[in-house]
């Protein structure tokens, strides 16, 4: 009975531990165990972050990833995230943004809606990614023939009627589009410059984030045929 009492409050402590590296180190909470030896792998410059990145997209580009072995460091993560980047991606199947940038789990904090658009629940998400666990660069990643993008120029072009909630979707994206469209210019870069925007304005959080130079937020444009990815 002893030994049975004793596994049970050991399962109860571990899950404990796993729900406090959820909310990691939350305002007014003390902040995820690290080892204190060493910097966390995100305590660098934004241009740092960004220099990383379109590295690790040269070497998935060319097929010479480098190689990972995913268990390594897994209970470390179990404790703490430090996130090089974080990401706001199109949720379109062929895009994976860890294979994209060659990084491994903990690296990046990916948030992704289809069309890689500004709303008040991914702003939440960047929010915590840059103020809660430091990240200190956000990407809006863009790219080629997305759908969402495709949705919005037809819809522009010939307005017909969509199944479900689609439509939401389209109206959200279509700021970012249609004065592109009339320019002659390329929907889905114009749709990432108009996110990039609106991220760096956004208050509190980013902007104060973005004035003191604790974080840059950038675009690119990910290339399904290539792998690369053209920052803009």
């Amino acid at each position: 009975m002893h030994n049975h009492l004793t596994r049970r409050g050991l399962f109860k402590g571990l899950a404990s531990a796993a729900a406090y590296a959820a909310v990691g180190n939350l305002p007014g909470l003390a902040s995820p165990p690290q080892d204190a030896k060493a910097a966390p792998q995100n305590a660098i410059a934004p241009a740092a972050a960004l220099k990383r990145l379109t590295e690790g997209n040269a070497r998935y580009a060319s097929n010479q990833p480098n190689i990972k072995d995913y268990s390594a460091g897994r209970a470390a993560r179990a404790q703490a995230q430090y996130p090089v980047a974080a990401i706001l991606s199109c949720a379109d199947s062929r895009v994976a943004p860890e294979l994209a940038f060659d990084q491994g789990p903990g690296d990046l904090f990916v948030v992704r809606v289809a069309g890689n658009y500004f709303n008040p629940d991914n702003l939440a998400s960047l929010e915590y990614a840059v103020e809660v666990l430091n990240a200190p660069l956000i990407m809006v990643l863009g790219h080629t023939n997305c759908g969402a993008v495709n949705a919005v120029v037809k819809d522009l072009k010939k307005h017909e009627p969509l199944p479900g909630h689609i439509y939401l979707l389209v109206d959200a994206l279509r700021p970012g589009i249609e004065s592109a469209l009339k320019a002659g210019g390329d929907p889905v870069e114009a749709n990432v410059r108009h996110n990039v925007e609106r991220l760096r304005r956004a208050q509190p959080v980013l902007q104060q984030r973005l004035t003191q130079k604790k974080i840059d937020i950038v675009g690119g444009v990910y290339d399904l045929a290539s792998g690369h990815v053209r920052l803009l």
